[in-house]
């Protein structure tokens, strides 16, 4: 029945409506009807929306107008209506929950390397999977469950903020076994008709399935509540094969020779866990996970632009071709060194400052680099009479003039500064009153936050605060790094002397380090004389530390 706008009271459309809870279908079990009407508590959702043109009826609905708050303001977004010979659709039962998350690391383990691959060849791992699914799924031919499909196979225009998925209670009827890249069951409506939300209408699911032809993916059907063991079983093996191609599974694996792949596969199970204790610190997880995303993404545009090419390629496309495959080939390479190393500290690590030492100026004089909003008198009155100087109220341009020799003052504020990250000449930095006055903030963007490889930069009297950068609070990658009279804040890892470089640390302290508080790599060298190292978790780095002592970690 069509929905007609001069009849319908606009507000209906977008009401949340809790059918009652004695309107259980008696052919649904038990457990099950006692699932569904409690969930009648949970919140249901109506939406604006535009329906995608489908056959039949549904592609003729009239839609009604928004509410008058959103027609005043322009919006001329239709709503989504339910025709008036239909019922909203009631909430969704409970999902089956998830015992993968109370699993310890062990036993993922021995589920993923000794039950499923069971030695399997990365080559192999679909076959395995499928496999594994396939004998889990002989026991029950018939199960409930919520297909949770892409809002696109129903809607033209929607936020993609409001409908994350539309969820739809369906009655699975399994297939016989097939490969798992093709992994369909068949689905139809269950009763009571249900969704996320509320008044999507059953006519438009019904013909969206129908023109699916009643064939869903397997691994968009979530079990529900409120079935027998078996079905719980189907939920757990359905979680084990979803978490191994959302967590475990890389695109390159079955390009490559990997002579023990269930080692590899343990090696990344470890990986995981080590994020999910916090035992990686997390803007470093972060780094990651935001690399692999960056990879699968290049991959799938590389995908979606060489199937654009109708005919033999450009040059131009050719050489686009090349550049992204190149891409992915790097991202690729970073991923694998990332692994290979456990995310330790940083991860791969690789000279952070490729900018050139500047040395000193031609006149061979030095300049001493005022940093306040306004300059006084007071503040350059103990400087002798030929000094020369320059004020800036950005302590970034201060450094970006800087040559060898110079020296740049800070008077009490708050800062930022990129070029923390690209001290290559030999400087001092140095505050003006107590350190707690003179604030120097990270980035959270940006991956560095003090990085030094000069032969000698000084940093006195301030207090370096870290935001979200992956690397330590300070990196000394080449030369020799002061900190005299100091305080760090740090957010995820301490101080960290590279192989070759040294460190002098006097009267300072040192707290919230996501590892030690120093990391001394083999070949540093560093001198700590008066220090408080505190709030710093070193049991997360001893298990591959030669030795510890307090805040100090010598790798």
């Amino acid at each position: 029945m069509e929905s007609d706008p001069t009849t319908s009271e606009p507000e209906a459309a977008v009401e949340s409506v809790s059918p009652p809870a004695e309107q259980t279908d008696p052919d649904i079990p038990g457990d099950l009807a006692a699932a569904v009407a409690k969930s009648l508590a949970s919140p249901v959702r109506s939406v604006v929306a535009s329906p995608r043109p489908v056959k039949g009826k549904a592609a003729r609905r009239r839609l009604q107008l928004p509410p008058v708050s959103q027609a005043e303001a322009g919006d001329e977004e239709p709503v989504l209506a339910v025709p008036e010979d239909q019922e909203e659709a009631q909430p969704l039962p409970p999902l089956c929950a998830s015992p993968m998350r109370g699993m310890w690391r062990r036993e993922k383990v021995a589920l993923y390397c000794d039950q499923v691959l069971q030695g399997s060849k990365a080559e192999d791992a679909d076959e395995a999977m499928s496999k594994y699914l396939s004998e889990k799924l002989k026991l029950k031919d018939k199960w409930l469950g919520v297909w949770k499909s892409n809002p696109e196979l129903f809607f033209e225009k929607y936020e993609e903020a409001s409908i994350p998925f539309v969820g739809i209670l369906v009655e699975v009827t399994c297939k016989p076994r097939q490969s798992l890249s093709c992994f369909k069951v068949t689905v139809s409506v269950a009763e009571p008709f249900s969704s996320n939300i509320a008044n999507i209408p059953r006519d438009l699911v019904d013909e969206v399935l129908e023109e699916l032809e009643y064939s869903a993916p397997l691994l968009e059907v979530y079990p529900v509540e409120g079935q027998d063991a078996d079905v719980r079983d189907i939920a757990l093996a359905l979680e084990v094969v979803r978490f191994f191609y959302d967590f475990l599974w890389r695109d390159w694996d079955d390009e490559e020779i990997c002579e023990n792949y269930t080692a590899l596969i343990e090696e990344r199970i470890n990986l995981w866990c080590d994020i999910q204790d916090g035992t990686i610190p997390g803007p470093i997880a972060q780094r990651f996970k935001k690399t692999l995303e960056k990879y699968k993404n290049k991959r799938v545009e590389l995908i979606e632009y060489q199937s654009n090419i109708k005919e033999d390629p450009s040059a131009a496309e050719a050489v686009e071709c090349w550049k992204k495959y190149y891409e992915i080939v790097m991202l690729c390479g970073l991923l694998k060194m990332w692994e290979d190393l456990r995310l330790r500290v940083h991860g791969p690590f690789f000279p952070r400052i490729l900018r050139r030492r500047k040395g000193k100026r031609d006149f061979g004089k030095t300049i001493t680099h005022i940093v306040a909003k306004v300059m006084t008198t007071d503040m350059v009155k103990n400087l002798s009479s030929d000094t020369l100087l320059q004020q800036h109220d950005d302590l970034n341009l201060a450094l970006d003039n800087c040559y060898s020799g110079d020296i740049v003052v800070i008077f009490p504020g708050e800062y930022q500064a990129a070029n923390l990250a690209l001290l290559t000449d030999d400087i001092t930095i140095k505050g003006v009153g107590k350190r707690e006055e003179i604030m120097i903030t990270s980035e959270p963007s940006h991956d560095s936050f003090v990085v030094s490889k000069a032969d000698n930069v000084k940093l006195m009297q301030l207090s370096l605060i870290q935001q979200g950068t992956v690397d330590g609070i300070v990196v000394v990658e080449s030369g020799h790094l002061t900190l005299e009279n100091c305080l760090l804040k740090c957010e995820g890892t301490g101080v960290c002397v590279l192989t070759g470089a040294s460190l002098t640390i006097t009267d300072s302290e040192i707290t919230g380090a996501q590892g030690a508080g120093v990391e001394l790599y083999p070949g540093s060298i560093a001198i700590l004389e008066g220090n408080e190292i505190h709030h710093c978790n070193t049991l997360r780095t001893s298990d591959s530390s030669k030795s510890t002592l307090g805040g100090v970690n010598m790798k």
